[in-house]
């Protein structure tokens, strides 16, 4: 490779630096945790999507029901004029 590129061979003498400092159990450990972290960040980003468009949607019916006192309010004066 050219310079600055990471061949194979640097990168297996790296994982085998790595098994030895940190050994196979820990590493395990380390990548269960780092798995957990990553599945509640997604579920937590998928509840926060479903909570925006519940968000929305109330928001959206208020706006509804707010329109309709407003006209149901107007009729009721235009009787008050008569």
């Amino acid at each position: 490779m050219g310079m600055g590129g990471i061949s194979i061979w640097q990168l297996l003498i790296i994982l085998v630096i790595v098994l030895l400092l940190f050994g196979t159990k820990r590493l395990k450990n380390i990548g269960a945790d780092l798995g957990g972290a990553v599945k509640g960040f997604r579920s937590a980003m998928s509840d926060s999507s479903k909570d925006d468009e519940d968000t929305k949607q109330l928001e959206e019916g208020k706006a509804e029901r707010t329109e309709g006192a407003e006209v149901g309010a107007g009729k009721s004066a235009d009787k008050d004029k008569v």
